[in-house]
């Protein structure tokens, strides 16, 4: 392993893998390891003090990965656009982050092909929030097959599934299933490729096929409240009303406080109580 990939995988937080929208959908990268002592690489140091800011100050933190990358160069100046795309990220810039996260993909040694991987798909992320789909397809394409070719199956399937997003906003329904197919074959035990892979296939109004993905998400994570709402949505235009019912009020009894809890009071208001319920005084 490289030291910038060492780097990286040291002091990144974490990822919900999420659908983009949120500042943390864009940092696909696994979870922070905890250590008493403090990193003694000057780099390594420098990016954990960088994001420990991030979390206190976005601002400052823009401010000082500008300072650092203009000052300094290799893999330092690939933490700094690093970091400054994390930044531009939590302040909404996502011009700024695209940009911060392509010039840290470019600087980053040809053979680093899974770090590579990683900047790419933070790029994409970045331009599908700020409103470029198209841009953000090829850049996610790229990502894709650094990660094909630094045989990172994780980090194919991911790239692959925030692809089908952006060929989602494109109106390229059939290539972003396509996609969805890729990521799933290659990580399986992810929920969230079934899920969106569910959603566009009830969208393309293939009902049957998007039971069986939701179905597929929900064993594998049986209280995510997006599934539960998605899969109340897929049997309500199936004809289902009380499969409908039972699954968005699973999402209000597991995640009360929710905001998906709230759209699952909506839905259930509006179908009514099921006609063996007396309505409450």
């Amino acid at each position: 392993m490289s030291l910038l990939l060492a780097i990286l995988l040291q002091s990144a937080p974490g990822n919900t893998g999420a659908i983009p929208n949120l500042p943390d959908d864009l940092i696909h990268r696994p979870p922070r390891e905890n250590s008493l002592e403090a990193p003694t690489n000057p780099t390594s140091a420098w990016l954990s003090q960088c994001l420990d800011q991030l979390a206190e100050d976005p601002a400052r933190a823009h401010t000082q990965a500008q300072i650092r990358r203009t000052e300094t160069s290799g893999s330092d100046r690939v933490i700094a656009n690093h970091c400054l795309g994390l930044a531009s990220t939590e302040l909404g810039l996502w011009s700024d982050a695209r940009g911060a996260f392509l010039a840290a993909r470019d600087e980053t040694p040809k053979g680093e092909l899974t770090a590579r991987a990683r900047f790419g798909t933070m790029a994409g992320n970045a331009a599908l929030a700020g409103g470029d789909a198209e841009g953000a397809a090829m850049l996610l394409m790229a990502a894709q097959q650094d990660a094909q070719s630094a045989a990172s199956a994780t980090l194919e399937a991911l790239a692959a599934t925030d692809r089908a997003r952006a060929l989602v906003a494109l109106g390229q329904n059939e290539e972003a299933l396509g996609a969805l197919d890729t990521a799933n074959r290659l990580e399986p035990g992810l929920p969230d490729g079934w899920l969106l892979k569910a959603t566009l296939l009830r969208r393309m109004e293939r009902l049957d096929e998007a039971q069986t993905a939701i179905e597929r998400a929900a064993d594998l994570a049986p209280v995510d409240p997006q599934i539960g709402l998605e899969a109340g949505v897929i049997a309500i235009l199936s004809g289902r009303e009380d499969a409908a019912r039972k699954s968005w009020q699973s999402v209000v009894d597991t995640q009360p406080a929710s905001p998906a809890a709230t759209t699952a009071k909506d839905y259930l208001a509006q179908i009514g109580p099921a006609p063996d319920t007396k309505p409450t005084p």
